[in-house]
């Protein structure tokens, strides 16, 4: 029997993703990779064979390996959707980091000026937004967990993929938030809202951030909420240097995911060779 993806595969698929607890921003993605997959096939059947030349023509693209198999990733979590598992295809192999580019890292001065700058500018619940994300070390679509009551008691508790784990606030950062609770009249609920009194999207958060960028004098490449929370972890482990610790805390089901988050910049792995005093 042939195998061949119709237009109700998607709304079903989006479902249960949904199901699953996943963020929106990953099902979109997902249905996103899907549908391309879908469109090069033009009506063909779903083979083993199809899904490997798919996966040789991302490659022959010149697509970071990387963002091959997080295309790969969302097409074989289709087929296991479907109860294809044997069109499932496997990921290409990639040799583990030893360093990062410079070229995205945001530095603790840089984040610094992006602060100094939304202040300047009037950009108050910015501001706070930032610090909040980096103070914490959330994601951008946990922020909906700091409301006015766990302002009020120091801490909150993030559910995310069925797991339930508890982040603290820190005092000096509880206090601005109350300041501003106070200010902006919010009692309950959500902090950072739009002022229509809907939580704010990470499209909305995105695009502010960048507005800063020119005046920060901080390259665009850099300044995305994810990156704040990477800054968060490198700052938080130089801190205890307990790795199991960070994962707990940045909720992360693998060690492996953490170590990402702490991969020395090129410019730091240079500096850590020439200590080695092995060139006379």
């Amino acid at each position: 029997m042939e195998r061949k993806i119709g237009a109700g595969h998607f709304e079903r698929f989006r479902r249960w993703l949904l199901e699953e607890e996943r963020e929106p921003a990953t099902v979109e993605k997902y249905l996103r990779e899907v549908r391309a997959f879908a469109a090069w096939l033009d009506g063909a059947p779903v083979t083993k064979e199809g899904a490997t030349a798919w996966k040789a023509r991302l490659t022959a693209s010149g697509f970071q390996p990387g963002t091959v198999n997080g295309k790969l990733s969302a097409l074989n979590k289709f087929f296991a959707f479907l109860g294809w598992p044997d069109c499932r295809v496997k990921y290409l192999r990639l040799q583990r980091r030893v360093f990062r580019s410079s070229e995205r890292e945001l530095s603790r001065e840089e984040y610094t000026r992006l602060l100094e700058t939304a202040r300047a500018l009037g950009r108050e619940r910015l501001a706070l937004l930032v610090e909040t994300i980096c103070a914490t070390g959330i994601r951008v679509s946990e922020l909906k967990y700091i409301t006015a009551e766990s302002v009020r008691n120091g801490r909150t508790e993030i559910s995310l993929k069925g797991k339930i784990r508890t982040i603290l606030i820190p005092g000096k950062l509880c206090r601005k938030l109350k300041k501003y609770m106070s200010k902006q009249k919010i009692a309950s609920g959500e902090i950072f809202l739009t002022r229509s009194g809907r939580g704010l999207s990470r499209r909305q958060i995105w695009a502010e951030m960048k507005t800063l960028c020119a005046r920060a004098g901080v390259e665009r490449t850099k300044v995305f909420p994810h990156n704040l929370r990477h800054l968060f972890a490198r700052t938080f482990y130089r801190a205890c240097r307990d790795v199991v610790k960070l994962a707990d805390v940045l909720g992360h089901s693998s060690f492996e995911t953490t170590r990402i988050y702490l991969i020395s910049t090129g410019a730091e792995h240079a500096r850590q060779l020439e200590r080695l005093g092995l060139i006379t």
